[in-house]
Formats: C-alpha cells, sequence, structure tokens
C-alpha cells in the first residue's frame, strides 16, 4: 500500500486530491494547520471506507521546527503532494515585509524545506513530488505580485529538484487556471463572465480535474520535471 502526504489537505483542491489518492489505493496523510475539524472529519470518513487508512497531521510549515516534527512522525511515504498555498492581493504600493514573509514562506519556502526533510523517505520508495502551482506563475495576476512571484519560484523549484533529487524521486507540478472561485474574490456574474471569455473551453474546471492529473503524475514512472497546465487553455491566450 503505498503513502501519500498532502498539505493542505482539509479542504477545497487539498481534500479532493486525498479522497483521488485514497480511492486510487494510497493510505493517505492530511496535513493541516488551522483547519483541524474539518481534517479529521475526512480522515474519519476515509477510515470508514477503509480501516486505518487516513491520518492527520498539524503543523505550521512556515516553521522549519514544526517541519522537523511532522517529519518524525512519518515513517514511509510515496508521495508528497505541496497543496498548501496563501493566496490574496498585494497591490505594488500597498505591499509589505509581512505580506511578503506570509505568502512566500508557505507557497515556496515550505514545500522546498518539506522537500528537502522527506527526500530520503521518497527514495526508500523510488516516490514522487507534485507541487500545485498556478498558471498566473506565467502570466501574472495584477494586484497579486508576491504572489506571482512565489508561485514562478515553486515552478524553478519544480525544474531545480526534478534534476537534483533525480533518479530516485520524480518531481512535477500541476498548474491550475480557474477552478475554485477565490473565497475574497468578486462574486458577481459580470465578473465571472469576463474570466471565463478567456477560456478556450468556455467553463471552469472542477477540483477532480487536478486531483486526477496528480494521480496521473504519480503513477508515471518516466515523466519528471514537467508541469501540467489544467486550466481549459487559458495559457494558451492573451
Amino acid at each position: 500500500m503505498k503513502t501519500a502526504l498532502v498539505t493542505g489537505g482539509a479542504k477545497r483542491v487539498g481534500a479532493q486530491i486525498v479522497k483521488t489518492l485514497h480511492r486510487n489505493g494510497y493510505d493517505v496523510i492530511i496535513h493541516y494547520r488551522n483547519s483541524e475539524k474539518a481534517a479529521h472529519q475526512l480522515s474519519k470518513d476515509l477510515n470508514n471506507e477503509r480501516h486505518d487508512s487516513a491520518t492527520t497531521i498539524r503543523a505550521d510549515l512556515n516553521s522549519t521546527d514544526d517541519i522537523n516534527k511532522l517529519k518524525e512522525k512519518v515513517t514511509k511515504l510515496d508521495l508528497l503532494v505541496n497543496n498548501a498555498a496563501v493566496f490574496y492581493p498585494t497591490p505594488f504600493d500597498e505591499a509589505d515585509e509581512k505580506s511578503w514573509n506570509d505568502i512566500v514562506s508557505t507557497n515556496l519556502m515550505s514545500p522546498f524545506f518539506l522537500s528537502q526533510s522527506l527526500y530520503k523517505l521518497l527514495s526508500k520508495s523510488n516516490g514522487c513530488i507534485v507541487n500545485i502551482i498556478d498558471i498566473h506563475a506565467e502570466r501574472p495576476l495584477i494586484n497579486h505580485s508576491i504572489y506571482n512571484i512565489s508561485k514562478s519560484g515553486l515552478a524553478m523549484m519544480t525544474k531545480t529538484l526534478a534534476q537534483d533529487l533525480s533518479p530516485n524521486v520524480r518531481v512535477c507540478g500541476v498548474s491550475p487556471g480557474s477552478i475554485l472561485w477565490p473565497e475574497n474574490y468578486p462574486k458577481d456574474n459580470k465578473y465571472k463572465e469576463g474570466v471565463l471569455d478567456k477560456i478556450p473551453l468556455k467553463r471552469h474546471g472542477n477540483v477532480e480535474d487536478i486531483a486526477d492529473t496528480v494521480v496521473f503524475l504519480a503513477n508515471s514512472s518516466y515523466i519528471t520535471g514537467q508541469i501540467i497546465f489544467v486550466d481549459g487553455g487559458r495559457s494558451l491566450c492573451q
């Protein structure tokens, strides 16, 4: 039985990745920071489906101490999904050091040091790391400069670690487009229609699209260093 750790796995895209991996035969470790209730409920639901197949781990991944504590709790690992992220606007003239540290630490620093700490476990199983990136790593979103920079760094980290960790560990990325509407974004139909107009397939994706791509990469033993855009063709357009 393979084991997967999904950071930020209690809600939204992360929760679907956890469910899809579990359905495909993985034991799952659900990481959370603040979403304790959701993480424990998801773990309970999955354990009802298959006994002793899901556990939870709380950690603040911005803390190297917490990362080290997490490492001590994981004894076997085949797949690490770096999904945890923060997303909010930082207009250039309002951006400050606090926002920089918050976004870059969560979106870029923590995946790097978590990958570093778990490398030996992953190498024992010839495992895989999948980073959840964003199309805005290449197509910057206005007023989100720090977020864009953090995800662009994660894309480069994916390619860099694919070289540095080979041949023992594969490293790939999934770059979502419009999947779930951000909680702090306008919800009026006119704004949403403007977003859809830029997507060739003229519809939003869903969380299953991202989760299925993670499973595909986890199972593709001759793919490394690749980033798959799951964006309905958005990255093709101006």
